[in-house]
């Protein structure tokens, strides 16, 4: 997987919350790898495919930079196999530069 730049990705620092839930509609097998944000709705996309959790491996270590957190610190909650997906932080709410 190819490491994407923190200057590419949204300042998403704030949902550094313990017990937020961070929901993802995810694009496996896509070209490049993207996180944009539009007011609530975050989407991914990400080069890893969607078999054997490659894909929700590779979207929790994007979500995770973004986030400026480590990727441990994000569980899966719910959408193993779907494209919308949904995460739980928890971290102690401080997030490292």
């Amino acid at each position: 997987m190819a490491r994407p730049k923190s200057r590419d990705l949204p300042d998403l620092a704030d949902l550094a919350q313990p017990g937020r839930q961070i929901t993802v509609r995810v694009t496996p097998k896509a070209a490049g790898l993207r996180l944009t944000r539009e007011g609530d709705d975050l989407r991914a996309a990400v080069t890893a495919p969607p078999e054997n959790g490659k894909a929700n491996a590779a979207v929790r270590a994007l979500l995770a930079k973004a986030m400026g957190v480590a990727p441990s610190d994000l569980t899966l909650l719910r959408g193993q196999t779907s494209r919308l997906k949904v995460f739980i932080y928890s971290g102690s709410g401080t997030s490292r530069s």
